[in-house]
């Protein structure tokens, strides 16, 4: 199981590290094993939301997920993305911006660090609203339940999260933005992009979050109907309506996928700086540590690992939520990788405890009845 999942993941570290070595040396090899663990650090919270959606797709769609996901993830974000990052910024061309990654490596980090600021907002904000809507919904598992019960009341109020996530990037865009950090120790006013990146990153998780949810809705209703389709199908000779929306629902959560790791990427893209101007080294690092992250997404749906430790999925969203406003700060002060990182391993490792208290005391128990209030609260 180990082997069919990671395999792939373990032939791509062989052949990132042995590309490193032929590229830079002993030292280069050094370097993309740190990048590698660093993303993989950053992520983990990352593969345990994508698990909670993937869990709802086919074997055909996570095989794309493995695939054509892992080739967006690693030359979409952790190549493409940087670059055009200084393309917009310093407004040249692509080739122009690949040829200064590769020839002024000093120069190619200022400008990306100049515009970190929107990169921060736009990721902030969507993973905000991921947070946001995740504990503003009433769920009959409850990890924190002194917090989430209430919460879960105030959810009932229409357009809640989206309310209170406009209310934090303007605090945001008229604090932190007003003297945001940028190369060389030097704050300059960011309010304006701040705002439109941050309305940006709002607005794509509404039509991305908006359509998945949508279709995946169709789905369901489909699929209570599914038998009577098929006969009807069957008469008609025409092909099953599901079958079609099924593939509409799995595309647009694949969508919703590539938006979420995106924002959980930025991060990363912005840490990796911290230890090589490299975007050669950058790319194999990363890419590494992104395919590990989807392979562990996919064992976790196969292992069932969410159904038997049903509190994983909250700690991943509390890191989520913790790692939005993290990102926010960020735009004006400068927050060690470590930090962030340890936030989400310490947030997930207390749920998984939590989990496996729960599941000790309902065996002990004798069955999965009503959960004592204690439990509840993960306590």
């Amino acid at each position: 199981m180990v082997l069919k999942t990671f395999g792939w993941s373990f032939a791509i570290t062989a052949l990132g590290l042995v590309a490193a070595v032929f590229y830079g040396g002993w030292t280069a090899f050094g370097i993309v094993a740190i990048l590698s663990i660093l993303e993989i650090s950053l992520s983990f919270d990352n593969a345990v939301v994508n698990a909670g959606i993937l869990k709802k797709m086919n074997a055909f769609w996570q095989k794309i997920f493995l695939t054509v996901g892992v080739l967006i993830a690693v030359f979409g974000m952790r190549l493409v993305f940087p670059v055009v990052i200084v393309a917009i910024s310093a407004k040249i061309g692509p080739i122009e911006a690949v040829d200064l990654a590769m020839t002024n490596k000093d120069l190619y980090k200022q400008l990306v660090t100049d515009a970190h600021p929107s990169i921060a907002a736009f990721g902030g904000m969507f993973l905000l609203m991921i947070f946001l809507d995740f504990i503003f919904e009433d769920r009959d598992i409850k990890w924190l339940a002194w917090l989430e019960r209430p919460l879960a009341k105030l959810g009932k109020i229409d357009m809640l999260s989206a309310c209170i996530a406009l209310i934090v990037l303007v605090i945001t865009s008229m604090t932190f933005a007003a003297h945001a950090h940028q190369h060389g120790g030097a704050h300059v006013d960011k309010a304006q992009t701040v705002l439109i990146a941050g309305i940006l990153g709002l607005i794509t998780y509404m039509i991305v979050g908006g359509l998945s949810g949508y279709f995946e809705n169709k789905l369901e209703e489909e699929e209570e109907a599914e038998h009577e389709a098929e006969e009807e199908a069957k008469k008609s000779g025409k092909s099953v309506s599901a079958v079609a929306m099924a593939g509409k629902a799995a595309f647009f959560m694949f969508l919703y996928l590539e938006v979420l790791d995106a924002s959980f990427s930025f991060d990363g893209v912005i840490g990796a700086f911290a230890i090589t101007n490299d975007i050669v080294l950058m790319a194999l690092g990363l890419g590494i540590g992104a395919m590990y992250v989807r392979s562990l997404t996919v064992y976790l749906v196969r292992q069932g690992t969410l159904d038997d430790y049903v509190y994983l999925e909250h700690g991943a969203h509390y890191a989520i939520g913790a790692l939005a406003v993290l990102l926010l700060v960020t735009i004006q002060h400068e927050i060690n990788e470590v930090i962030t990182g340890l936030v989400g391993v310490v947030l997930i490792a207390w749920s998984f405890w939590s989990s496996v208290r729960r599941n000790k005391r309902l065996e002990a128990e004798g069955g999965e009845g009503d959960e004592p209030a204690e439990v509840k609260a993960g306590v």
